[in-house]
């Protein structure tokens, strides 16, 4: 008898922690429970720690309320100006509303992932070349809004939508490299006309200083042999003064001058001479009548 009780009382504790195990169930932080009893949904989320269950009737569904990151495929479509671009995303969301998440999709992440990708496809049908490539933080602010808005109701939270990358044809990012090329060159040749502009008229204003003063030009070209000279492997050509130059030119002047005032001199005393001389013979025969 008492062999039986003690048989019993096994099997029975048996029974109890088998039940026990089979109705125990342990929810890790960053999770939340969903019990699901008869396949009704019942109120109450079990939360973090240790919890049971009845077996064989509840259902408990875990939840994941990370942050996920889900990466978009890339996606092929014409912007508004007609340039063929693939662009590829990627989503980071979480689940704030375990039940609906369970209860409103049938897989919150497949439905995420699906409108992302409905979502970009318009975004990129909706914007142009220069929008994709420079102003993207307006676009993810739209596709943000596009993807949460639905979202809202299967208890997902959309936390950041950003665009990775854009994949232009070759063809296209040929005639882009040649137009950024053509307006870098069109800017240089600018800059280089605004510097010669302006070292012409700090010439100019230099040259007005060294007319004033002749011995300037003079001092800046010996300035220019000295830094000139400078380098040992050079030859200097030392061009002439202008100074004697002008010196020569001036003498030169004056010589020339004072030859041709002398044969005007001799020719004005001959015909005086002869004029005095025809006078005075003629008065010679005169004088014995």
């Amino acid at each position: 008898m008492v062999e039986e009780l003690v048989v019993a009382g096994v099997s029975a504790a048996s029974v109890g922690l088998a039940c026990t195990m089979a109705a125990a169930r342990v929810v890790k932080q960053y999770e939340r429970g969903v019990v699901l009893r008869l396949g009704r949904l019942r109120p109450e989320v079990r939360g973090p720690g240790f919890t049971m269950v009845v077996p064989f009737v509840d259902r408990l569904r875990k939840v994941n309320m990370q942050i996920v990151t889900l990466p978009v495929p890339a996606q092929e479509g014409i912007t508004r100006d007609n340039v063929t671009v693939r662009v590829d995303a990627v989503v980071y969301f979480r689940v704030v509303d375990a039940a609906n998440a369970i209860i409103q999709v049938e897989d919150y992440r497949f439905a995420v992932s699906q409108m992302a990708q409905t979502s970009l496809r318009s975004i990129i049908g909706k914007s142009d070349l220069d929008d994709l490539l420079s102003n993207r933080e307006k676009l993810n602010q739209g596709l943000e809004l596009m993807i949460d808005s639905p979202a809202i109701g299967w208890g997902v939270q959309i936390d950041r939508v950003e665009i990775k990358d854009v994949s232009l044809p070759e063809s296209m990012k040929r005639s882009m490299a040649r137009q950024a090329e053509a307006d870098r060159e069109r800017r240089a040749r600018v800059i280089n006309a605004d510097a010669e502009l302006q070292a012409s008229k700090k010439l100019a204003e230099a040259a007005g200083v060294m007319s004033q003063q002749p011995a300037a030009l003079q001092l800046r070209l010996l300035q220019t042999v000295v830094a000139v000279a400078a380098e040992k492997n050079s030859t200097l050509v030392l061009p002439f003064p202008v100074e004697l130059l002008r010196f020569l030119e001036r003498a030169q002047s004056g010589l020339g001058q004072g030859q041709g005032q002398e044969p005007r001199q001799g020719q004005g005393h001959e015909p005086g001479q002869g004029q005095r001389q025809g006078e005075g013979q003629e008065q010679q025969p005169t004088a014995p009548a």
